[in-house]
């Protein structure tokens, strides 16, 4: 018995598109359903080699709860190759900056790190409060 491997064509017309209301959720598990969403692995069309993920929305990113003591001790470093360019932020300053940044460096650790990994994060839109502009693609709500 042969291996199924869908077609291009019938992966493009299995998309969707689905939004995420994170608020007051743990940052934790909600990056672990993004990212199995973004890379299809709940489908039974799944293959490794292919884009067979969807499009996740994800809504109120800056009212996203984490667990113990990790908002002050947890550090995110960026460094710019100049001598004394090293920038450290803790998840709280992130979170209360750039919301966005602090979900697709998430994200990024779940997914494949090629050409595939980025473009599986490209389906990633991620907004701080609850309005977003993608309403014409009727997402569906995610539980």
């Amino acid at each position: 018995m042969k291996t199924y491997i869908p077609k291009v064509s019938e992966i493009q017309s299995q998309k969707k598109w689905f939004v995420l209301d994170v608020s007051d959720k743990i940052f934790g598990r909600e990056i672990v359903k993004i990212a199995r969403i973004l890379s299809g692995k709940y489908k039974p069309t799944y293959t490794p080699h292919m884009d067979t993920g969807d499009y996740v929305i994800v809504v109120n990113a800056q009212k996203v709860k984490i667990t113990g003591s990790k908002g002050e001790s947890k550090m995110y470093y960026s460094y710019s190759g100049y001598p004394g360019g090293l920038r450290s932020r803790s998840f709280d300053q992130m979170l209360e900056k750039t919301p966005d940044r602090l979900f697709t460096k998430a994200v990024w650790g779940m997914l494949p790190k090629n050409r595939l990994g980025r473009k599986m994060l490209k389906k990633l839109f991620v907004y701080p409060g609850p309005e977003h502009p993608h309403k014409a693609q009727k997402p569906e709500s995610l539980k």
